[in-house]
């Protein structure tokens, strides 16, 4: 891979092209030529695709038997074989591939059944179809964990756990924009606003009741627009970074999303793609600009964990990938597809660093001291981890700083102080929990609660006299008795921040109301008014009426039209909500009863309080844990001799030191030389291009005679491979390669067993052929032209143009020029006309 895959590597959340395997159909070149495009955008190692075999069944479903036959099992195998085990967490999926899985009736999509193994349907007691059940064993663990994904994997995983997506669409170029629209987003940190959308569609508008907390944690994180809006369609919006909504039908326009967008609607078969359902696909909101999108591939229910909460867009403002955002959002992910770029990023925050004193092409022997410099983005993103690669596979940690024991974090609130010393075999999520432990120990006199996710602990505010800007927050981290500091915690405010949500209250009733039955409504304002009202079922007018004359006096009385007082809405046949008119806490302590007829309302007085969403609208503020050094200066030893002599390209590895663990990518070439072994490779048709329907034929030569083994590697791992020869010659057709940009190279194995790897060549194969300008020049005139190394070209001509063009010659060049000469000047004018012989 050196000097060959031109990428977007620097940025990456918990994984870069490092990380992805890349599944393509070796039956559909689409696939293949996508494969070959995504591993050039994101600088994917050649070992790091896999061809999937004898699959011809189409794009739309598999049995269970072929998914793990064909995919699952040949996956395992080759990262075992491949030693990717240690680096592999995400697998991409490349168009044409079934993204439903079946077996018994149950239906999962394939992404899914990657993600945590194939979940069976079972009942839900007495109501309902299969497809709608919630079995325990489709729980996804990872979901809201706000975790490593390597170190909190789905517990319920049968082998190993995989942040799979698939990139789809009508056609190889839609496709393809799907991923520059991921790539594109990475490391933006975009302004525009992503939008929570409300729709008018009660059956599919259910995500409502989550928005509010999601767009509370963004805004107290800072630096991420989300907001909330009653819609039912993003056509003509521009420029938008997400939006999320719940529609059967709906209209998206193209540029509807800047690079880097998360789209989905709650609709039944929003996932099912290429089969006419009636329902707008996922396709739609990918088409508009998304880069990643989401939906259920068979009826899912509305049930609200199959799909994507929108916490999804807060734990993008963390700067998680979008494949990380969306499973940590998802609670039940087994019937729901996942299609996007798996890698963006939009903010995510890199580091900056460079080898230092190894210039590309350093010769390298024995063991030799390296020396990297590395400096975070800023203090709150300290560097906790550096690992080593060569040539794209995992090679050793160089260094992974732990939290140190008895460094000290202090959190003051309002002038109380809570203390935390750093225990021996601390992790981050520990020391979260420990540290929102401490907090809660003088919550008595601070009124603050604190809960721990993962690196993160959310700061609550339970005094409804003060205000959150009245509420000062200050965290800091010391050294304590331990001879270093690698221990922080940092909060998002100097203060907590008031809520712009309105607390609110269910008002729910039991039956159905019959004739003549009552229901009363008493509510008390916070200065103590009471205000009553009541209705009647006389004459009968049916159970939406008949609430809704009740919400009616709630909202025409004017007491409660005053700022302190609650509007009904949201009616449906069990009832309704009371909301309060002011955001924050200042609403919660109003009071409500009710009471009705027995056939109505069984039972003693429903009393409530407008504390459903209390959490919601306590003023709030985050701690965030972190653990590493801002500047890392490392010097670490590389025994080159227990490494194949050759060309080799180095990449360090740097982590950021939070859960969200942004990579950021150092790459250097440098030749390895500890032996007399030593080997050439050349390939025809040489130059950069080379068609795609050309037969590649590759030279290795040895400078022993003592040679076990040449083998020949490029894109998806080996071609071929001979035995005790001092020459190879390999004859690869391009097609099998498919359209894109491939690095070739050899690895020679002598008979006492030291290998050789030699210099990688790069050949670009193009599959069409644009239109090229077409030079004469000389005396017998000579043409030349741009050309693709191994296509074959005709030359045409003719001295009248009213006659027809004759073929002269079929030209096959070996490089990017293509020419042909005449053998003698021509007695007349004559014309010259080159094209491809297909």
């Amino acid at each position: 891979m050196i000097g060959c895959m031109v990428a977007a590597h620097g940025v990456g959340a918990a994984g870069s092209g490092l990380n992805v395997l890349v599944v393509v159909n070796s039956n559909s070149t689409n696939s293949v030529e996508l494969g070959n495009y995504y591993c050039e955008r994101r600088g994917v190692p050649p070992q790091n695709l896999l061809r999937l075999g004898g699959w011809t069944g189409g794009n739309l479903s598999w049995t269970r038997s072929q998914f793990q036959s064909l995919l699952l099992v040949p996956l395992l195998d080759q990262i075992q074989a491949r030693h990717l085990d240690h680096q592999i967490d995400f697998v991409l999926l490349s168009m044409d591939i079934p993204y439903q899985v079946t077996e018994a009736g149950s239906v999962n999509s394939t992404t899914a059944a990657l993600f945590y193994g194939f979940k069976s349907d079972t009942a839900r007691g007495i109501t309902g179809t299969l497809s709608c059940s919630l079995p325990a064993a489709a729980s996804n663990s990872y979901a809201f964990s706000e975790a490593s994904f390597r170190d909190s994997p789905p517990d319920t995983a049968a082998t190993n756990a995989f942040l799979a997506m698939m990139i789809t669409a009508d056609s190889l170029a839609q496709a393809k924009a799907v991923v520059d629209q991921g790539v594109a987003g990475d490391g933006t940190f975009p302004t525009q606003t992503a939008y929570l959308a409300k729709t008018s569609d009660p059956l599919r508008n259910g995500r409502y009741v989550l928005f509010d907390d999601a767009i509370f944690d963004t805004a107290v994180r800072g630096g991420y627009s989300l907001v909330r809006v009653d819609q039912d369609s993003p056509d003509g919006l521009t420029g938008i970074l997400g939006y999320q909504t719940g529609l059967m039908n709906f209209v998206a326009q193209p540029n509807t999303f800047v690079p880097g967008a998360m789209a989905d609607s709650l609709t039944s078969f929003g996932g099912v793609l290429f089969t006419p359902t009636g329902q707008t696909t996922l396709l739609a909101f990918l088409y508009a600009g998304a880069a990643g999108s989401y939906g259920t591939v068979v009826e899912p229910c509305p049930d609200l964990e199959k799909f994507p909460s929108p916490r999804d867009y807060f734990y993008q403002a963390r700067g998680f990938s979008l494949s990380e955002c969306y499973y940590q959002s998802l609670q039940s992910p087994r019937q729901g597809l996942l299609v996007g770029e798996p890698l963006s990023a939009p903010f995510a925050r890199r580091a900056s660093g460079s080898w230092q004193n190894l210039p590309p092409g350093s010769l390298l022997s024995g063991t030799t001291n390296l020396t990297l410099q590395i400096t975070a983005d800023d203090a709150g993103n300290p560097l906790q981890q550096v690992d080593l690669f060569l040539g794209g596979t995992f090679l050793q940690t160089i260094t992974n700083i732990a939290p140190a024991p008895s460094n000290l974090l202090t959190v003051s609130i309002s002038g109380r102080t809570a203390n935390y010393v750093v225990p021996p075999n601390a992790t981050l999520q520990t020391v979260a929990a420990g540290l929102a432990a401490a907090v809660n120990s003088i919550s008595n006199v601070s009124q603050v609660l604190a809960s721990a996710t993962g690196d993160r602990i959310t700061l609550r505010s339970a005094n409804s006299f003060v205000s959150g800007s009245q509420v000062p927050v200050a965290a800091d981290s010391a050294a304590g008795s331990a001879p270093a500091l690698t221990s922080f915690v940092a909060a998002s405010r100097a203060d907590f921040l008031d809520s712009v949500v309105f607390p609110y209250g269910d008002v729910v009733i039991s039956n159905v109301a019959g004739a003549g039955d009552w229901l009363q409504l008493t509510v008390i304002k916070t200065n103590g008014v009471t205000v009553t009202f009541s209705t009647t079922n006389s004459p009968p007018m049916g159970q939406g009426p008949f609430v809704q004359s009740l919400m009616d006096q709630v909202n025409s009385n004017a007491d409660l039209q005053m700022p302190d007082g609650v509007v009904a809405q949201d009616l449906t046949a069990n009832g309704f909500t009371l909301q309060g008119r002011i955001p924050g806490l200042a609403s919660s302590p109003i009071q409500a009863s009710l009471t009705g007829s027995s056939t109505v309302l069984p039972g003693p007085p429903i009393s409530l309080y407008l504390d459903a969403n209390l959490a919601d609208v306590q003023p709030r503020d985050h701690l965030y844990v972190t653990a590493g050094l801002t500047n890392l200066a490392l010097s670490f030893a590389l025994d080159t001799t227990t490494l194949a002599d050759g060309y080799h390209q180095l990449t360090a590895v740097a982590y950021e030191g939070s859960h969200v663990r942004t990579q950021t990518r150092l790459d250097q070439s440098v030749v390895i030389h500890n032996t007399p072994l030593s080997a050439t490779l050349s390939v025809a048709p040489g130059g950069t291009n080379a068609a795609l329907e050309a037969t590649l034929v590759f030279s290795i030569t040895v400078n022993t005679s003592a040679v076990a083994s040449i083998e020949l590697f490029s894109t998806g791992g080996s071609l071929g491979s001979v035995t005790n020869q001092v020459q190879a010659t390999f004859s690869i057709p391009g097609a099998v390669l498919g359209a894109g940009l491939h690095p070739f190279y050899a690895v020679v194995t002598s008979s006492s067993g030291a290998q050789y790897r030699t210099e990688t060549k790069c050949l670009r194969l193009i599959s069409g052929q644009a239109p090229f300008a077409l030079a004469i020049a000389g005396n017998p005139p000579t043409l030349s032209w741009p050309a693709v190394a191994g296509r074959a070209y005709e030359v045409f001509s003719t001295d009248d143009l009213i006659d027809s063009f004759k073929l002269r010659e079929t030209v096959v060049p070996t490089n990017d020029a293509g020419w042909w000469s005449e053998g003698a000047y021509p007695a007349t004018n004559r014309f010259y006309r080159v094209g491809t012989a297909w």
